[in-house]
């Protein structure tokens, strides 16, 4: 047949439309995105057409078409991930994850009317700072403290609000560049302040910033390098001297410690990372660090430390801009108050559970699941367990490998690459890693409902 009379054997818009399958989809979904998607496949259709390629233009053929097109339309664009990876904070796929609890908190003031800026015992009207306020003091020693929407809305607002239109001393190599390109020069930049940079990328010395000191410095600047580390010939001047120098001179010091450790990792067997405690016993005048790192909660920005700097921040033009909404706060109030036991807290938390399951579990975990593929999906894939390291992510921890067991499965009807394509396809869409022509799925990173959705997109897959 030529293309002109495979043209004209193309449906028409009107006869796939009062199909009875079709006009189902109608009452399910908006009206105007089936019709859309019909007139989308029907030219589809008619490009391939053009184009020399051999298409089935039967009225089935084309419902078809139209109705895989509608469920992918109609598909929610953020939408549940099966996290195989062994990445515990993976930024791509949402960072951490909440807890039960911090869930339920959400969806409670999500359906219902709630505090968020009224007093109950007065009547009057109250202030959304408070619902975290305490427990981020009571966590971490600070006279006062605020969370707004992110760490880097709290380093704008801090530098904004402390040092705008001022010099702001910071060493060469803590100017480090975080997720997205966003840079601390650029942030800096953005807040009005003026950036003075000192030493050299590997040492700084005291005396660099001493040196650096004029009428017109606002703010001494230390920025913890929580992503990367700059090993071997170094040098970096520690909080507590730098807090020291600026009483001398009395210049405020602020530090970005960007992870938001609450708890010492050294007792699960994790690298040193100083807490936000630590900082401020140290005598920073201002702290910040993310909410949905190493803390394990929502995106959010805590900003702790002396009274009357808070107090400042909370009165600046900014911080309206920057403020958290009301299913945030309630993750974070509750992620927080799970910290007031920390044992409680590494078991509830997702991300500090999973950093700290111990590696004899993860193995035993891995067997079963092999297991289960293998007797799920017969022959169609070599399954096996292999030894593998794990990754908090995040910006985080960036040493440390963490000891897991993975499970390895090698397909033996497609490539592994064609395999990985069809898990992200897959509702959910499941992401794994790849190394050596294997699939490597770590239980590190898997809830139990997350196993079971891999074997059976595994046997899916098989069947198919």
């Amino acid at each position: 047949m030529d293309i002109q009379s495979l043209l004209r054997t193309l449906p028409k818009v009107d006869r796939i439309l009062e199909r009875e399958d079709i006009s189902a989809l109608a009452e399910t979904h908006p009206r105007t995105l089936v019709t859309d998607a019909v007139r989308e496949t029907i030219d589809a259709l008619r490009e391939d057409i053009l184009a020399g390629v051999e298409r089935d233009v039967s009225v089935d053929a084309v419902a078809s078409q139209v109705v895989e097109l509608v469920q992918m339309k109609a598909m929610r664009s953020l939408r549940r991930v099966v996290n195989a990876t062994g990445i515990v904070v993976h930024t791509n796929l949402g960072r951490s994850l909440l807890s039960d609890e911090a869930a339920r908190a959400v969806d409670e003031v999500a359906r219902s009317y709630s505090t968020l800026e009224y007093d109950v015992e007065t009547g009057e009207r109250g202030s959304r700072h408070t619902h975290v306020e305490s427990l981020i003091s009571r966590l971490t020693g600070a006279e006062a403290a605020m969370a707004v929407n992110n760490n880097a809305a709290a380093v704008l607002l801090g530098l904004a609000g402390i040092a705008r239109g001022r010099e702001v001393i910071v060493s060469r190599g803590q100017l480090v560049e975080i997720g997205g390109s966003f840079r601390v020069p650029d942030v800096m930049r953005e807040s009005g302040a003026v950036m003075v940079e000192v030493g050299t990328t590997n040492k700084t010395h005291l005396h660099d910033y001493e040196n650096a000191l004029t009428p017109a410095t606002g703010l001494l600047l230390k920025v913890h390098t929580s992503n990367y580390r700059v090993v071997g010939f170094t040098e970096e001047v520690s909080l507590e001297k730098l807090v020291a120098l600026g009483g001398r001179h009395a210049v405020p010091v602020m530090e970005d410690q960007g992870s938001g450790v609450l708890v010492d990792l050294r007792r699960w067997g994790l690298p040193y990372e100083p807490t936000v405690a630590e900082s401020i016993a140290a005598g920073a005048d201002l702290v910040t660090c993310s909410g949905d790192k190493l803390l394990g909660g929502p995106q959010a920005g805590i900003i702790a430390g002396k009274w009357h700097v808070i107090a400042a921040l909370k009165k600046h033009p900014m911080a309206r801009a920057v403020r958290l909404d009301k299913m945030t706060l309630a993750a974070l109030e509750v992620t927080l108050r799970t910290y007031l036991d920390p044992d409680r807290a590494c078991r509830e938390i997702p991300t500090l559970r999973m950093l700290t399951t111990p590696r004899a579990e993860l193995a035993t975990r891995a067997v079963r699941l092999s297991d289960q593929i293998a007797n799920a999906c017969g022959d169609a894939y070599l399954v096996g367990t292999a030894d593998d390291v794990s990754r908090a992510g995040g910006g985080a921890l960036p040493m440390a490998d963490i000891p897991t067991t993975v499970v390895t499965v090698v397909p033996q009807h497609m490539g592994a690459t064609e395999l990985e394509a069809r898990l992200r396809s897959s509702e959910p869409p499941i992401v794994a890693r790849i190394n050596a022509g294997r699939l490597l799925f770590d239980p590190r990173t898997l809830t139990a409902d997350d196993e079971a959705v891999v074997v059976s997109a595994l046997k899916e897959i098989a069947r198919a």
